[in-house]
């Protein structure tokens, strides 16, 4: 670790310090989206995209609890300096893209399918983050939109939520609150969105790690 002194040192001379970065990408012909990539920052910044050229990217901090997951799931896989590819005929499921950086140190991996317990763990902890974003999406599109909409919106949102599918819910508090304050939208959907903004505020213990 950098002595006090050293990061001083760094500061004065104008160099930065590199700090390990995850990036993963999915590409499959046909789905919608057919290609999605999330960059994960050390210090929790995460960037998701729908398109290489995805001019509207979400940014979001994550809790330090995921982003301490992400990171020890990439150092049991070794920084992704083996395959991953289970070798197996199986269909064909998109191009998965698992990536490491840290300052001259880049690893890089593709594959389809793989039986790696630990692999797997990574791809459903992005593909949590997906998720959490297409919820996202839903309810903006919705609060905006089509307020007779909100309250299936939150339902399906409650339910992944119980299926510890949402990370980083924190974001969802502005649209929330919005629902909450406003009396336009229906009282049950003003009802279900306070109980989430409760849940995001303070988790149930059982629940701190989904946030």
């Amino acid at each position: 670790m950098i002595s006090r002194l050293a990061a001083i040192a760094l500061l004065l001379t104008g160099i930065t310090v590199a700090a390990p970065r995850l990036f993963y990408s999915k590409y499959f012909k046909g789905s919608v989206p057919e290609y999605v990539a999330i960059t994960l920052e050390h210090n929790g910044q995460l960037t998701y995209q729908e398109g290489k050229d995805d001019q509207n990217s979400i940014k979001l901090q994550l809790p330090e609890s995921d982003v301490r997951d992400a990171f020890g799931l990439a150092d049991k896989l070794g920084h992704f300096q083996r395959p991953l590819e289970s070798g197996l005929k199986v269909a064909q499921m998109g191009i998965k893209t698992f990536r490491f950086e840290d300052g001259d140190e880049k690893h890089e991996i593709q594959f389809n399918y793989s039986q790696d317990e630990n692999a797997q763990a990574m791809l459903d902890w992005f593909e949590r983050v997906s998720e959490t974003e297409g919820r996202f999406a839903d309810l903006d599109r919705t609060v905006h939109y089509d307020k007779l909409g909100v309250n299936e919106v939150l339902v399906q949102m409650q339910i992944a939520y119980e299926r510890h599918r949402l990370i980083g819910m924190e974001q969802f508090l502005p649209l929330l609150d919005r629902i909450i304050k406003n009396e336009s939208y229906m009282h049950i959907a003003r009802e279900r969105a306070s109980s989430l903004a409760d849940i995001i505020r303070k988790p149930p213990p059982s629940q701190e790690k989904t946030r």
